[in-house]
């Protein structure tokens, strides 16, 4: 099932304006955890974790964000 280039507009647009947020929420949340777990973190674990984490979530959504910026391939002007 393909989506439309509008409708992989429209879902680009949700995704980073709710799920994004809540992404940043929950691995915000997971770094303070494991701070708190494991007595602090050293900086470059830390850094690691958090660039993990900014690549993960991009991921599952790389069909949608697909060329979401180009001009529609649909549209006939």
């Amino acid at each position: 099932m393909a989506l439309s280039y509008k409708a992989r507009r429209r879902w680009a647009l949700v995704i980073l304006l709710v799920g994004l947020p809540l992404y940043v929420v929950l691995a915000v949340t997971l770094t303070d955890w494991l701070r708190a777990r494991f007595d602090g973190l050293p900086m470059l674990l830390e850094l690691a974790v958090f660039v993990v984490l900014g690549l993960l979530w991009a991921l599952p959504f790389r069909f949608v964000f697909r060329g979401v910026g180009q001009a529609d391939p649909d549209d006939k002007g």
